[in-house]
């Protein structure tokens, strides 16, 4: 990618677009003029980015983690995306009841495939629904990794 600080700018401004300017300074403590200047393309602020840990504030307030995936694109890394943005949605329980999502959710996995391989063809829409689940597994791995990081740090 030739000007990589321009991309990830234009990226910045939707996110705090997405967020709103208000909002986005009450979430960050940043004043507008500050949020500006991190997406501003003048050559006065070309080495000026925000900060992570602003950007992870923005998107959990965001539709969309805009920011995020633009560095996943740059690395030409795959994102999936479920649209979950509350924590409390996202992340109830604790270790405990991860590990049953986990073992439910393998368990799925193994009927999806057993279903599949009956007749020695797996079906596109077959290899779909193993990949939903997959993705569905996946999602509970993070979860539990996250438990497992807040409780380490508790």
């Amino acid at each position: 990618m030739a000007d990589i600080g321009a991309y990830l700018k234009k990226h910045t401004e939707a996110l705090v677009k997405d967020v709103g300017i208000e909002a986005a300074c009450a979430l960050t403590g940043k004043s507008k003029a500050t949020l500006g200047r991190y997406y501003s393309d003048n050559a006065e602020h070309a080495d000026r980015f925000i900060p992570v840990d602003a950007v992870a504030r923005l998107e959990g307030a965001s539709s969309y983690p805009h920011v995020t995936s633009a560095l996943a694109e740059l690395k030409n890394i795959t994102l999936s995306y479920d649209g979950r943005n509350s924590d409390s949605e996202t992340r109830s329980g604790g270790v405990n009841a991860d590990v049953i999502a986990l073992s439910q959710r393998f368990a799925m996995l193994m009927t999806e495939y057993q279903t599949a391989i009956e007749d020695g063809i797996i079906t596109v829409n077959e290899a779909k629904r193993l990949l939903k689940e997959t993705v569905q597994l996946q999602q509970v791995l993070i979860d539990m990794k996250l438990h497992l990081e807040e409780e380490s740090t508790s």
